[in-house]
């Protein structure tokens, strides 16, 4: 048999639009699209939009309904940069399905959607969250009663050896070799260097240094361990429903006792736009939110705090005795049962959207500058977290690759079932069949008995 090569294929000049590649459309996406079509949501986002656009005919523009579904693809494909999402626009058909592109249309380029996310002021994408919170509260699934705040660190987008003195503007290499050369040095190599720069202190504090790419990203140790360019952000959970009822994007220098208030004000705004029946009576959170000022600010609103006290010791009241029975009563509810019950539930849903919005959501990198930029997207990763929760009280999953395995692990649940049947009905039989992560199976028999018995 003689070895064939490759030739060069003509491209044909016509196709006809039956020949072109069709597919049924991903069923996690089908099932969104019917949800935000059912309550119109790109009626909403073009009257919102409309101010940004031009009246008249000009550059061929992103519509506000796919864009908004573009940055939604991101989240539930954990892309995460602009780039990457636009090609996976290009790349998958049940995307395009869920995008509204027909197979004859380009699919947008990065250009284009960060032109438009550039276009779009903030106040429109977090009208895009409340709206979603919305959809949450019709189906009962966002109460707003006890709201529970944590933070993490994001990484910014900007390189520790980037950064530049904030008075001369001189680089950290170009600083250290001055330094190391009036201590002595002459001619400093990059060991002597790294030897003379372990031996300083407080070396690298926001006040004196600044990124030039990116002034909002601060200088912070991540959680591993490094010290690196970072940003916080911070959430308030709805401890009853687990649903994120509101996200702030702060420095990654500030303090948890100094941020809390952003938060707990971003989150009553929430409250009141998206029509929520309650307000918020409690506050849970971790020891690293305790202080006298937050639990007497938390007081003074009338809102009960459940937060984790450090280990201090006996405490002196003389320079603060205003704070004395607010720490008392928030030291009394936390020992409680019910203390204790909400603390352990924080613990549990606090983590779980840090997880779907940050890691598997591909945001705990950030490929934007700037806060404005960055909580741009960030709000609308938190209202794909909020409609991956509406999705999972309406068929059982939150994120498109949940499906991936349920067809093997409905198939393993129903021969589970036939086994069952059959060895009730014949105890004497011996299983001979190992289906993984079910019980023993003999599978013809099984098979025999299941239109019989089901």
């Amino acid at each position: 048999m003689a070895m064939g090569t490759r030739e060069t294929e003509q491209p044909p000049l016509w196709i006809a639009t039956s020949d072109l590649p069709m597919a049924p459309g991903h069923p996690f996406y089908a099932r969104l699209n019917a949800i935000l079509d059912a309550a119109d949501f790109d009626r909403f986002v073009e009257t919102q939009c409309a101010q940004f656009y031009a009246p008249v005919m000009g550059r061929p523009s992103l519509t506000p309904g796919r864009y908004f579904r573009l940055l939604l693809v991101g989240y539930f494909e954990g892309i995460d940069s602009e780039r990457g999402i636009a090609w996976r626009a290009a790349d998958s058909l049940a995307v395009r399905s869920f995008l509204g592109l027909g197979l004859d249309a380009a699919a947008p380029d990065h250009s284009t959607i960060s032109r438009t996310r550039r276009l779009i002021d903030v106040d429109t994408h977090r009208a895009v969250f409340t709206w979603v919170q919305e959809r949450l509260v019709e189906a009962k699934l966002l109460r707003g009663k006890t709201v529970a705040i944590d933070a993490t660190t994001l990484e910014a987008n900007a390189a520790m050896r980037s950064i530049v003195r904030r008075d001369s503007g001189e680089g950290y290499v170009a600083f250290l070799t001055r330094l190391a050369e009036a201590s002595g040095i002459k001619t400093p190599t990059r060991e002597a260097l790294a030897r003379f720069d372990r031996r300083r202190k407080k070396k690298g504090t926001n006040k004196d240094w600044v990124s030039p790419s990116d002034a909002d990203a601060k200088i912070t140790k991540m959680k591993d361990g490094r010290t690196h360019l970072a940003h916080k952000a911070e959430h308030a959970i709805d401890l009853e429903t687990g649903a994120l009822l509101a996200v702030t994007l702060q420095g990654a220098d500030q303090g948890d006792t100094s941020t809390l208030r952003e938060t707990l004000i971003a989150a009553a705004e929430q409250i009141v736009a998206a029509r929520v029946p309650s307000t918020i009576q409690e506050v849970v959170a971790d020891k690293g939110y305790h202080s006298n000022e937050t639990l007497t600010d938390l007081a003074a609103l009338e809102v009960r705090a459940y937060i984790s006290e450090p280990d201090r010791g006996r405490r002196d009241w003389s320079d603060a005795p205003q704070a004395k029975r607010p720490v008392h009563g928030n030291r009394r509810r936390i020992r409680g049962a019910r203390g204790k019950r909400l603390l352990r539930r924080r613990s549990e849903l606090v983590e779980r959207p840090f997880a779907h919005v940050y890691d598997t959501g591909g945001m705990r990198r950030t490929h934007l500058c700037g806060h404005l930029n960055i909580y741009k997207r960030l709000i609308v990763h938190a209202s794909g977290f909020n409609l991956g929760l509406l999705m999972r009280a309406l068929i059982g999953v939150g994120k498109p690759r949940r499906l991936q395995g349920y067809v093997a692990a409905l198939v393993a649940a129903l021969i589970a079932v036939c086994d069952l049947i059959t060895n009730v009905r014949n105890p004497q039989r011996r299983p001979s069949t190992r289906i993984p992560g079910t019980a023993r199976v003999d599978l013809p028999t099984a098979l025999l008995w299941c239109p019989k018995s089901l």
